[in-house]
């Protein structure tokens, strides 16, 4: 007796953007930056203190971000005002400044037992990994943001890297700074994450009055 060719039967299973808000992640403002930072110093997290002051910096992916070794910040053995990463998106470098309120939380991070003998600047907690996964960088951005009593959902770690450059575009109006900052190849890259056509937009809507 032959068996018929019954359609297969699958699992029902809920969309994996249920209940969250996707498309882009909101940059921080200034006064999360701080609330975050103040949370962080009070705490005497000098491993997260150093790593949310590069992020906002270098302003890198995170896959970037958490490939960092020490001698892309330090020579001689000082901390470099700026440094240069190699994308791993565009297999392109690009330039960042580090503050000195950044530098001054790297080298306290450097002092801490952990870090002798690193090569990478946030190492990982078990042998097998050398440092923090990108996964492990997201929950971590998340524990700040809701730290300070923000929707998690509502930001992630392109918050971080959008944050500085934000607030550079509202300060000048200057995109090409934007491209150079970000390391986009093209402009019109630029232009979609920061979202300029629309804020643009809303500024103008915002300030006409009927």
């Amino acid at each position: 007796m032959e068996t018929p060719n019954l359609p297969a039967i699958r699992a029902l299973r809920p969309a994996w953007n249920k209940r969250r808000i996707v498309g882009q992640k909101r940059p921080l403002k200034p006064k999360h930056v701080w609330a975050i930072r103040v949370r962080l110093e009070l705490a005497e997290n000098h491993r997260d203190l150093a790593l949310f002051n590069l992020a906002i910096d270098s302003k890198l992916r995170g896959c970037d971000l958490v490939k960092m070794k020490v001698v892309d910040v330090m020579a001689s053995g000082q901390i470099k005002e700026r440094a240069s990463v190699l994308q791993s998106k565009t297999q392109k470098p690009v330039r960042f400044e580090i503050s000195e309120g950044t530098r001054a939380s790297l080298a306290r991070w450097m002092r801490e037992p952990l870090m002798v003998g690193s090569e990478y600047l946030w190492p990982g907690r078990f042998h097998e990994r050398l440092h923090i996964s990108t996964r492990q960088y997201a929950r971590i951005v998340r524990d700040w943001v809701t730290s300070i009593g923000l929707e998690a959902s509502a930001y992630g770690t392109h918050s971080m890297r959008r944050t500085k450059v934000t607030q550079i575009y509202k300060k000048t109006g200057n995109l090409r700074a934007v491209q150079l900052l970000l390391g986009h190849t093209k402009m019109d890259s630029t232009v979609r994450y920061l979202g300029v056509e629309l804020e643009d937009a809303l500024a103008i809507a915002e300030a006409i009055e009927i």
